[in-house]
């Protein structure tokens, strides 16, 4: 989105936006503002008529279309109410018009002062009006190496383990969504593209997506106002690489792809990186990966990315900043294991590593946004599948740093690769642990599709947290560890068991966030569950159909404050 100071009908695009108010008096219909009114004239249009005749409330996302001709500039009038006039309606109010812009892919949109669209605004819309433009990636279907990795090498610490075997090519559509035009910050480090190799056939769909957008402003230098589109931008590309990543088919997204994208990414953001292969893994310890990917031929991953922000006031290095560590279930097919899924409950499995898709595309993007502290992101890389050597209900694994686990059912392996990085990060003496899973069935029941399920062991954090999600327009209720349900997870042969059915109290998602807390050592931790909010099936305002990239806007609002 370009900031520009000059006369609306002087844009140049062939769709110009303006803003229509909600009035207060009861049953009266929307008006634009004086700038808008003042276009009409000149196109010798009495927009306020028109929207009496049309029975306009100027509510959030409210859209009429006027045609003016093909020969006319611009061809196509758009008025977009602006409702509240909060975050929320102004996020909604960018996805209406990115929806509703037609086979243009430019347009210009009017930010009246009377319409209140201050540099707050101006972000929110941004970012709504990006997240809504979002195309998926094609995929090629071409494995550069053989999908099996049967036979791909073992790397060590410290390198991408097997760089290039068992993976495929993936690539961006050559027309992508509108982003913001940065200013006074970089975008993200290697952009959304980063998360694609080269070569793969292309859908390009240049006539459905609005590429650019001029915002036409009073004063196109204000600090403000670059800084936040700015920041929208950066946003705006993460939950995108997160979509990319997520939609990416299972076929191509072995565990070691998803770790060689990470790779790239991370060097590309200048941040440390480190991947542990399958030998490494298991020399280590880290039993509940070991055990969730014996099932396939493509072996599993843990990869760490560090990232150390700017000193600020009152530290003397940045290591004296709070340290964060994020961990993120990463299980890039799920059929269940031996505990096999229905058939159409499997078709969505490739974004069951949704959870680490939106940590990795949250700590990448952590540089552009200068944000200050210390993260440390762990990515819990898995294929849950069968073979002879696949994981056996009644079976009794060691999780990393010797808690044992009876495995009661197979298809309960996202809490079994996250205790191994749950367990890991208590080791490191962090500040907080924050994990992001598509953990559990049972929370899509209880709160939907739009609204994720929080846990927290800690008053701050979850407050925190809240307030994060609540900013950026990512919806969380928080649920309670009742501690009368942790005798459901107990095992007589074992520690733990992996599902709560020793006791029947139901409430699994809430059994299965006690079972995560007992490997976090006490710290301050927190749950999100996104198991409803990670996919959806159509699109709907800024989320789009597909992977969501729930929880990067959260994080980023939260680790940038």
């Amino acid at each position: 989105m370009r900031p520009w100071a000059g006369a609306p009908l002087d844009a140049g695009a062939p769709v110009l936006a303006l803003l229509t108010l909600p009035r207060e008096d009861a049953g009266a219909f929307a008006v634009v503002t004086p700038a808008g009114r003042a276009v009409g004239e000149s196109l010798g249009i009495d927009l306020d008529l028109l929207l009496a005749g049309e029975r306009a409330s100027g509510d959030q996302a409210e859209v009429i279309a006027i045609p003016l001709g093909r020969a006319a500039s611009p061809r196509k009038l758009l008025l977009v109410g602006a409702g509240r006039r909060d975050a929320a309606a102004w996020r909604a109010a960018g996805a209406a018009l990115a929806r509703r812009a037609g086979p243009a892919n430019r347009a210009a949109v009017l930010a009246d002062a009377h319409a209140g669209v201050d540099a707050a605004a101006a972000r929110a819309f941004a970012e709504g009006l990006a997240l809504a433009s979002y195309r998926p990636l094609a995929a090629s279907g071409r494995p550069t190496a053989a999908v099996g990795e049967a036979n791909a090498p073992r790397g060590t610490a410290g390198h991408a383990d097997g760089l290039g075997a068992g993976s495929a090519t993936v690539e961006p559509a050559a027309a992508r969504p509108a982003t913001v035009e940065p200013a006074t910050v970089e975008p993200v480090a290697a952009g959304t593209e980063a998360a694609a190799g080269a070569g793969s056939d292309v859908a390009d769909e240049p006539s459905k997506i609005l590429r650019e957008v001029t915002l036409i402003v009073a004063d196109p230098q204000d600090a403000d106002l670059r800084a936040s589109l700015a920041a929208a931008d950066a946003t705006a590309r993460a939950v995108h690489l997160a979509r990319d990543l997520i939609n990416t088919p299972s076929l191509l997204k072995s565990p070691a792809w998803f770790a060689d994208r990470a790779v790239e990414l991370a060097r590309a953001a200048g941040l440390d990186v480190e991947v542990l292969g399958p030998d490494e893994l298991a020399d280590e310890g880290f039993g509940g990966l070991v055990a969730v990917g014996a099932g396939s031929t493509r072996p599993p991953r843990l990869v760490r990315l560090t990232y150390n922000g700017p000193a600020t006031a009152g530290q003397r290095t940045p290591v004296d900043a709070r340290h964060v560590v994020l961990v993120g279930k990463g299980i890039t097919f799920d059929s269940g294991g031996l505990s096999l899924k229905p058939a159409t409950s499997m078709t969505a499995m490739k974004t069951d590593m949704s959870g680490a898709a939106a940590i990795l595309a949250t700590v990448v993007t952590l540089p552009a946004l200068r944000a200050p502290g210390r993260v440390t992101a762990l990515l819990c890389l898995a294929e849950n599948m069968i073979d002879g050597g696949a994981l056996r209900p009644g079976d009794v694994i060691s999780c990393w740093g010797g808690t044992t686990v009876e495995v009661l059912n197979t298809d309960a392996e996202g809490r079994l690769v996250l205790a191994d990085g749950l367990a890991y990060a208590a080791t490191l003496a962090p500040d907080a642990i924050v994990d992001l899973a598509t953990l559990t069935g049972a929370i899509a029941i209880a709160l939907g599709r739009r609204t994720a399920g929080l846990f927290a062991s800690d008053e701050v954090l979850a407050d925190q947290l809240s307030s994060a999600a609540a900013d950026a327009g990512e919806r969380v209720w928080r649920l309670p560890l009742v501690e009368d349900y942790r005798p459901a997870l107990e095992s007589t042969v074992a520690d733990l068991a992996n599902t709560g059915t020793a006791l029947n109290v139901s409430g699994g998602s809430i059994t299965a966030a006690l079972f995560l807390r007992e490997f976090t050592g006490g710290l301050p931790w927190a749950h999100l569950d996104i198991a409803g909010t990670a996919r959806s099936d159509s699109d709907d305002g800024e989320i789009s159909k597909g992977g969501t990239g729930w929880g990067v806007r959260t994080l980023l609002a939260w680790l940038a404050s």
